[in-house]
């Protein structure tokens, strides 16, 4: 107890708190997309019970992972090594193939990434014939126990990341803790409103599945070694999304025009 209250009285334990939450928001939204997305495929009635659920077992596998911070450290730990690396001029690492089972984990979780988004970018591109085919076999696009088997999937990649870049900016667990339960609450608000807009604004889809194309890519690369400035990535998706909220409120306003004329 007397711990916990020193906590609270230190201010660098505070601007930790704080730093680590926006951390953790920044990072979960790779995760809050993908549940959008795959959320909605399913039946209208079942896409809030999925985010729900998916955002549920994040916060548990975050929370779970935190009481195992030993083990989670200890994935970093090179299980084998194929005796490959190169670096640039400036010494910088663009691979190593000393593998650790964090590497392992990044890189299958980046090619599932990778595969998914392609095939959902497919079957974007193939709409109608996509929902005529569903619509002659009565069925929907994805089942709701294979939608939360995805989502467990990705939810355990990206807890593993989020849990080692908590060790590695704060010792305190209590403040680790406070910052997960803090950035999930975040993602169980913002859940609905960023699926249903994503599900209104079509070109947005294709938006949201060319950034989990990119994150797979970089899950992958964090995989072989190389380090990929997070600042960089969000940036551009930053940039991204906001050209495309100026095309929507562009095609909105042509839309009132038209209407009006």
């Amino acid at each position: 107890m007397d711990n916990l209250s020193a906590l609270i009285a230190d201010p660098a334990a505070w601007a930790a708190l704080v730093t680590l939450i926006v951390m953790e928001v920044v990072l979960g939204i790779d995760n809050l997309i993908f549940i959008s997305i795959l959320s909605n495929k399913l039946p209208e009635d079942q896409r809030q019970k999925a985010r729900r659920i998916g955002i549920g077992l994040a916060l548990v596998l975050r929370l779970a992972l935190l009481s195992m911070i030993a083990w989670i450290v200890g994935l970093t730990a090179p299980v084998f090594d194929l005796g490959w690396s190169a670096r640039d001029a400036e010494g910088h690492i663009l691979y190593d193939t000393a593998f650790s089972w964090r590497d392992l984990i990044l890189i299958a979780g980046g090619l599932f990434l990778m595969w998914k988004a392609t095939r959902e970018i497919h079957h974007t591109i193939d709409h109608e014939e996509q929902a005529e085919t569903q619509a002659v076999a009565g069925k929907a696009a994805i089942s709701f126990g294979s939608a939360i088997v995805q989502i467990l999937l990705l939810d355990m990649v990206f807890s593993i990341d989020s849990i080692l870049t908590a060790v590695g900016m704060t010792e305190h667990v209590a403040i680790m803790y406070v910052a997960v339960i803090v950035a999930v609450v975040t993602m169980l608000v913002a859940a609905d409103p960023l699926a249903n807009f994503i599900n209104r604004n079509p070109t947005v889809v294709m938006l949201a599945l060319g950034f989990l194309l990119m994150i797979g890519m970089v899950l992958i690369a964090e995989g072989f070694g190389a380090h990929v400035p997070k600042g960089y990535i969000y940036t551009a998706m930053a940039f991204s999304a906001g050209v495309e909220v100026l095309n929507i409120l562009a095609r909105r306003r042509r839309a009132k025009k038209a209407a009006g004329g």
